[in-house]
């Protein structure tokens, strides 16, 4: 006798079923394989990409740092020295926040440089000689210099910590494309690139520091205010610190002759010119009897 497989349901033990829920739980953690496979992949990729493209991502950073720096500047004067004013949140001593903001031109500068294959051959080394020639001395001589013990000025930490981020990020780009991702054969010793480029930042070093000096000239011991610089270049500018500052990186760009070296020759005019735009301001307000012929920064020119 054949029986009807619906006559055996009866007789069959009974077998439960998946829960209510099963399709749920299944479904998300399908989604979650998913996703950590895509999570995996692009790992993979990014573990792909060689150091060149990170160092020129960092690069188009920079410059996109300078674009937005004009922007801001020409709309906000950055509250330190003499544009100093509340409201930019807590403060340190500003013979402090200048060293740690500027520290990492050096110790870090020095650390990234000294893993590069060539951080040892003639011209990379004669590079970062001339890189720390001014960063040792902006980081840890001249803070004493112009906040000497006893000094009260401050300076915000939002600026500090801006500050120290640019640094970190430049002395990467700079510090890696001298020993590890540019190529410098002894020749480069004598390329005209290279001579006028040193010659350009020794001029605009020295020119930096002579203005610094008859700044600090102007006060004496214990005295806090301002007065018109006289002499030299300031008969033609407001800001040969300034200037010269603009030229020392604009042969930096020169003597390396790499993306690093412009950006960063790049992201100092754009931080410097329009600062002092604003100190050449500050000046013709505070003294009526400003020199009226004086430029803000380049002679003749602005």
């Amino acid at each position: 006798m054949i029986v009807p497989a619906s006559g055996l349901a009866p007789l069959l033990p009974s077998v439960p079923g998946p829960p209510a829920g099963a399709p749920l739980v299944l479904g998300l953690a399908g989604e979650w394989l998913a996703q950590l496979g895509q999570i995996a992949g692009l790992a993979a990729g990014l573990a792909a990409i060689d150091e060149r493209t990170v160092h020129l991502g960092v690069i188009v950073v920079l410059m996109i740092a300078a674009a937005a720096t004009v922007l801001a500047l020409g709309r906000i004067t950055a509250p330190y020295g003499r544009h100093a004013r509340a409201g930019w949140g807590p403060e340190l001593p500003a013979w402090l926040g200048w060293m740690i903001m500027e520290s990492p031109s050096v110790w870090l500068f020095a650390l990234i440089y000294a893993t590069g294959s060539a951080a040892w051959r003639p011209v990379p080394l004669a590079l970062a000689g001339l890189w720390l020639s001014h960063y040792i001395h902006r980081a840890f001589v001249y803070p004493r210099l112009a906040y000497p013990k006893g000094s009260r000025r401050t300076t915000p930490l939002s600026i500090v910590a801006m500050a120290f981020g640019f640094n970190v990020l430049n002395s990467y780009v700079n510090a890696r494309a001298l020993s590890q991702l540019e190529t410098y054969d002894a020749s480069w010793l004598s390329d005209p690139r290279f001579l006028i480029g040193v010659a350009l930042f020794g001029f605009g070093l020295e020119t930096n520091r002579w203005a610094d000096r008859v700044l600090r000239g102007l006060r004496a011991p214990g005295e806090l205010g301002y007065k018109i610089p006289r002499g030299g270049l300031y008969e033609r500018i407001s800001c040969p610190n300034y200037f010269g500052e603009v030229i020392e990186w604009i042969g930096w760009a020169l003597a390396t002759w790499s993306l690093a070296g412009l950006s960063f020759a790049v992201f100092t005019a754009a931080n410097l010119v329009p600062r002092a735009v604003s100190h050449h301001r500050w000046y013709r307000e505070q003294f009526p009897d400003y020199p009226p012929e004086r430029r803000a920064v380049f002679p003749g020119l602005l």
